[in-house]
C-alpha cells in the first residue's frame, strides 16, 4: 500500500485527470476518455488495486479504445446519411479544430462551416453543401453524446466495482 502522502498525491492527480477528461469530452483538443481512464487507473493504484483490479481496468481500457472510433464513425454516419462527401467529413473535423479558437460559437459552427467548405471544394451546389454541413455537424454532436454516455458508464463501472 502506498504511504499516505503518495496515496493523497495519487488521489489528487486522479481527480485532476478525471475532471480534465470530462472537459475533453467538450473540447476536442483534450483526449477526454483516455485522460479519464488514466485517472481511474491512478485511483485503483492509490488503493494498491485491492478494490478495483486488472480485470476491471482491462474492460475500461477496451472501452477507452472504442471511444476513439466513436467520433469518426458518428461523423461519417451523420454525413453519409445526409449525402456528404469524404471531403465534407474531413472539412467538418478540421472545422471543429479551427472552431476551438473562436470560443463556444466556433465550437458549434466550426464543423458546419468546415463541412460546407469541404463539400464546395468538390463543386457541390449550395443545397448539397448545406445538407453535408448539417449531417456532419449532427454526426459530431451524436458522437459527443455517445462519448459522454461512455464516460459516465466507465465511471459507473469503476464506482460499482469499488463499492461492491
Amino acid at each position: 500500500m502506498p504511504d499516505a502522502a503518495f496515496q493523497l498525491l495519487l488521489w489528487l492527480l486522479a481527480g485532476v485527470l478525471i475532471v480534465l477528461g470530462f472537459a475533453g469530452l467538450i473540447l476536442p483538443v483534450l483526449p477526454g476518455i483516455p485522460l479519464m481512464y488514466a485517472g481511474l487507473v491512478l485511483l485503483a493504484w492509490a488503493e494498491d488495486f485491492v478494490h478495483v483490479g486488472w480485470l476491471t481496468l482491462t474492460v475500461l481500457g477496451v472501452l477507452t479504445l472504442l471511444s476513439h472510433g466513436i467520433d469518426f464513425l458518428a461523423t461519417a454516419m451523420g454525413a453519409k446519411r445526409f449525402g456528404a462527401s469524404p471531403r465534407a467529413v474531413m472539412g467538418a473535423a478540421l472545422g471543429a479544430v479551427a472552431g476551438l479558437f473562436f470560443g463556444l460559437l466556433g465550437i458549434l459552427l466550426g464543423p458546419f462551416v468546415g463541412a460546407v467548405l469541404g463539400e464546395f471544394s468538390r463543386k457541390a451546389t449550395l443545397r448539397e453543401a448545406t445538407q453535408a454541413g448539417v449531417g456532419a455537424t449532427l454526426g459530431l454532436l451524436f458522437g459527443a453524446l455517445l462519448k459522454l454516455a461512455l464516460a459516465f458508464t466507465m465511471l459507473g463501472v469503476f464506482v460499482l466495482v469499488r463499492l461492491l
